[in-house]
């Protein structure tokens, strides 16, 4: 059956509900108190189009509500916002109990994600809000290494993430999966422009969105190095090879999913998974003007139990 299931606001189980409350994300983390200052309405806010500010607030979030001891990432690689990432992974927990029938299944859930990046940031919400496992995998050898230190730096992530470094540009799942290995569900922010050149431009309209001088090499206030950003064919290229190359771990893992950024990806990615055989649901996300989507899809008339 293929199903869409909408969603306004943010899940209700999410941290995020609500205004910031930056004296105490100042106390989780003192770095960012420099960045914060009243807005044009007079609350307390941040320059959402200075890299620096983003990263603060994002670093305390973290440490606010996910127990982290420490995190980074060097210097222009992917700081995603968080509150949209928690979605994610909260939908993702709804797909795992409408699966098992319940949150508390009798193994440990575990989630294998896709790019996980310098941030790790699924791994960290997920580990913290549900006590997932997760093996993350990474194509970028400056990526990986941070990824890792994120890891290493927090002992309940030590206990439950494992990052794995994927040797071929071309492979998605190949070399990741293991013999033998189960997974109940796929996670991946793939990369969305086609170029370089697309990304910057996508950079330039959001600078000019939030206020900031737009010039001709902007700088991205999330940050994104370039396998982050784009790959040849975009987001489409990249969704259509992970569909195609799914079908050989379909004994393997329950449920494969991914973010999909355009909408009109929508319909020739549901060509694929029909040639596939799959079974596919979205998730459609409104979070005030932004709109978002999870594809999930499986082989379910194949799925070993």
């Amino acid at each position: 059956m293929n199903t869409t299931k909408s969603t306004k606001g943010y899940h209700p189980k999410s941290k995020h509900n609500g205004k910031y409350d930056f004296k105490a994300l100042i106390k989780s983390n003192p770095d960012l108190k420099p960045f914060v200052g009243l807005n044009e309405f007079g609350s307390e806010s941040i320059d959402f189009s200075d890299p620096e500010a983003v990263k603060m607030l994002n670093k305390a979030l973290l440490l606010h509500f996910y127990g982290l001891k420490n995190w980074d990432i060097p210097q222009g690689f992917l700081c995603p916002p968080i509150p949209g990432r928690a979605e994610y992974i909260h939908q993702v927990a709804d797909v795992i109990e409408e699966m098992y029938g319940t949150i508390q299944t009798k193994h440990k859930i575990n989630i294998l994600d896709i790019g996980v990046g310098a941030n790790c940031i699924y791994p960290i919400i997920g580990v913290s809000e549900y006590d997932w496992r997760f093996v993350g995998s990474e194509a970028d050898k400056e990526a990986f290494g941070a990824a890792k230190t994120n890891v290493n730096w927090n002992q309940k992530l030590r206990e439950n993430v494992e990052i794995r470094f994927q040797s071929s540009k071309r492979a998605i799942f190949k070399n990741i999966i293991r013999a033998g290995e189960r997974y109940d569900v796929t996670i991946c922010n793939p990369p969305f422009h086609s170029s370089k050149e697309e990304a910057v431009q996508s950079s330039l309209r959001k600078i000019k969105n939030l206020g900031a001088d737009a010039t001709e090499k902007p700088v991205l206030n999330f940050g994104g190095v370039n396998t982050e950003l784009w790959c040849d064919g975009g987001e489409l290229s990249f969704i259509s090879n992970m569909i195609y190359e799914s079908v050989h771990f379909k004994f393997q893992v329950k449920w494969f999913s991914t973010l999909v950024s355009k909408k009109d990806n929508l319909k020739p990615l549901f060509v694929h998974l029909k040639k596939v055989k799959a079974t596919y649901k979205i998730v459609e996300m409104q979070h005030g003007n932004k709109a978002s989507r999870i594809l999930f899809w499986n082989f379910k008339e194949e799925k070993l139990e």
